[in-house]
C-alpha cells in the first residue's frame, strides 16, 4: 500500500438533515488518526478541511426535491479538484466525513486516474437513490447512484466527466436498509451485493475473499467507501442512520485485515461519524482503529 497518505476533512451535513455529522471529520482527529498511521510509518499529509459556505434558510429553495444541491455540488467540486491532485502527486487520499455525499466529490476526483475503478461500499444503505425514487430528497442516499452517472447532471457531471463506476466494479457488504427503487436498480444493473444475510450465512472470511478475487480480476485500483453506519449500532452509535443487525466490531477488523493483506486499496473515505448522537467519541475511536487494520496494524 502507498506508505504517502494525505488526509482530507470534508466537515459536510447538508446531504441529509440531522446535525452534527459535520464534525465527524473533528472527531477522528481528535481520536488519533494521524498518530495511529504515523506509528504505522505512513508519511501522513493532514490537507485540512474543505470549506463551504452554508445556505441561508432564504436560499433554500429550489426546482427540485434534492435538498442543498448547489451547495452539495460546490462542495463535491472542490473535495474532487483537491483528490485528484492528491492522486497526481502518488499519495493516497484518505477523505474525512461527513455525511455520505461526500463520497460524489471523492469518486470524481479519484475515478479519472483508473481505467476501471472499484468500489467497495461498506453500508448498511445502499446509497442508490435518484431524485425519482429518494423518500427524502436527501443527497446522502446518492452517491453511488450519481458515481454511475444516474441523477441529477449537477451531481452527475462534478468534474466534468460521467458514469465515474461501471455497476459492474460495485460490491456493496452489510447491506439491510434498501429502498424498492434501490433493489430494483441493483438486480438490473447487476451490483454484486452482500446483504446481512449472506454475511451471517457465509462468514465475513467468504464474503472479502470473494469480493477481493471478484474486484482483483477486473479493476485497476479500488476505493473503499466505508459509512460506520455499516457497523451495528451497538458497536458505532454515533451515526445519522443507524439500522440495528448490522456487521459486528471484530467483523468489520477482520475485513479491514483482509484488504490491508490483498493490497488493493488504493483510496479511502470514513463518512457519517456523529459526535453529537455518540458516546464518549466512541464511533470516532472505531473508525479509527479500523483505519488501523485497513493499513496494516497487527497483533504481532
Amino acid at each position: 500500500m502507498n506508505k504517502n497518505i494525505s488526509i482530507i476533512g470534508v466537515p459536510i451535513d447538508l446531504g441529509q438533515t440531522r446535525r452534527g455529522v459535520d464534525m465527524g471529520p473533528s472527531a477522528m482527529r481528535y481520536a488519533g488518526v494521524i498518530e495511529r498511521l504515523e506509528n504505522l510509518n505512513y508519511d501522513i499529509e493532514d490537507l485540512g478541511d474543505i470549506e463551504y459556505r452554508r445556505p441561508t434558510r432564504k436560499e433554500v429553495i429550489s426546482d427540485t426535491n434534492l435538498k442543498n444541491l448547489k451547495e452539495v455540488a460546490d462542495v463535491s467540486e472542490k473535495l474532487a479538484a483537491k483528490v485528484a491532485e492528491t492522486v497526481s502527486h502518488n499519495r493516497f487520499p484518505l477523505v474525512l466525513g461527513g455525511d455520505h455525499s461526500v463520497a460524489i466529490g471523492t469518486l470524481a476526483g479519484i475515478s479519472k486516474h483508473y481505467s476501471n475503478l472499484g468500489v467497495i461500499w461498506y453500508d448498511a444503505h445502499g446509497d442508490l437513490n435518484t431524485a425519482e425514487t429518494s423518500p427524502s430528497g436527501n443527497i446522502h442516499g446518492m452517491p453511488l447512484a450519481v458515481s454511475m452517472g444516474l441523477g441529477h447532471p449537477d451531481l452527475t457531471n462534478i468534474a466534468g466527466y460521467s458514469p465515474k463506476v461501471d455497476p459492474k466494479n460495485i460490491v456493496i457488504i452489510g447491506a439491510r436498509s434498501l429502498d424498492q427503487g434501490e433493489k430494483e436498480l441493483i438486480r438490473e444493473k447487476g451490483i454484486r451485493v452482500y446483504t446481512m444475510h449472506e454475511i451471517d450465512r457465509m462468514g465475513m472470511t467468504a464474503v472479502m475473499e470473494e469480493t477481493i478475487n471478484y474486484l482483483s480480476a477486473r479493476t485497476d485500483g479500488v476505493h473503499l467507501s466505508l459509512d460506520l453506519d455499516g457497523l451495528d449500532p451497538s458497536d458505532a452509535p454515533g451515526v445519522g442512520t443507524p439500522v440495528i443487525g448490522g456487521i459486528s466490531y471484530r467483523e468489520s477488523h477482520l475485513a479491514m485485515e483482509m484488504l490491508a493483506e490483498s493490497d488493493i486499496i488504493t483510496s479511502a473515505e470514513f463518512v457519517e461519524v456523529n459526535p453529537i448522537l455518540d458516546e464518549k467519541n466512541k464511533t470516532a475511536s472505531v473508525a479509527v482503529a479500523l483505519m488501523g487494520s485497513l493499513f496494516g496494524e497487527k497483533l504481532k
